[in-house]
């Protein structure tokens, strides 16, 4: 079997976040075999796909190197990339039926288009604890697929030094435990910072987190009083830049990706 490693959200080998793709297959294996698999990769994400009638609907999951998870947008973002530029597939127009409902790719210029649902969003008050685990206090707390910390600008969200195993038991009132966003507004020609901390779904820190969007973007949407935002994911020594578009109940995350290494699966 044909495995890729693909830099999403990334215009050049090295940025954003590295993500490992499947061929597709006719039936799904073991889902132990997968979860070995993804851990063998030891990448934030690793994507299955299996075909269906249709050559341009796939279903779709997603492994991290602990636990499968129900929603992933850079591993979405480099399985749409195998399969139009490693696999050739021709339709300008990719379906995935996934564990988060129906997802589309477009082509997006040079790039491409996610189209992802839009989380809730309800303000909490801060928890307990979290602004030590975090290493700064947040202005505010929003609970969505993940809980958001609203920080007090990018420079503390660029400069935080979390406690990880602390932030595991955040997330009341989530969809997701274990798994904080902190973000703040930017003044360097972006409009927000964000961070991603996973120790929930065995991922420290994120490199690139297209699923967080779904929450960032309606909330910063709202703050800023427009649709399109921008983002810089400051992972250390990576990073990532986003574009979205708030779209009634519907998000629109772009970004680009390159494939950095192909192999063959030997078992």
């Amino acid at each position: 079997m044909r495995h890729w490693t693909v830099d999403a959200f990334a215009e050049r080998p090295f940025m954003g976040n590295p993500a490992a793709v499947l061929q597709p297959l006719e039936s799904w294996p073991d889902a132990g075999w997968m979860q070995a698999l993804a851990a063998e990769n030891n990448h934030s994400e690793t994507a299955f796909l299996k075909t269906t009638r249709d050559d341009a609907r796939f279903e779709l999951r997603w492994f991290t190197p602990t636990v499968e998870v129900s929603l992933c947008g850079h591993a979405t973002l480099a399985a749409a990339h195998v399969l139009w530029r490693e696999l050739g597939v021709e339709s300008r127009r990719l379906t995935f039926d996934t564990a988060s409902g129906v997802l589309t790719v477009d082509r997006f210029g040079e790039g491409y288009e996610l189209n992802f649902p839009a989380d809730p969003l309800k303000r909490v008050e801060t928890p307990k604890g979290l602004a030590e685990a975090l290493g700064a206090e947040p202005l505010e707390v929003w609970a969505s697929r993940y809980l958001i910390a609203v920080m007090a600008d990018a420079k503390t969200v660029r400069e935080l030094k979390p406690n990880i195993p602390a932030l595991l038991v955040f997330g009341e009132g989530a969809m997701e435990s274990g798994q904080v966003i902190a973000a703040g507004l930017s003044d360097e020609g972006i409009d927000v910072v964000d961070r991603f901390f996973g120790p929930g779904c065995g991922v420290d820190e994120d490199p690139a987190t297209g699923s967080a969007r779904c929450g960032l973007a309606p909330l910063f949407a709202t703050k800023l009083g427009r649709t399109n935002i921008t983002f810089e994911q400051a992972y250390p020594g990576r990073g990532a830049r986003f574009e979205t578009e708030l779209h009634g109940d519907r998000v629109l995350i772009r970004g680009s990706a390159v494939t950095v290494m192909s192999s063959v699966l030997r078992f």
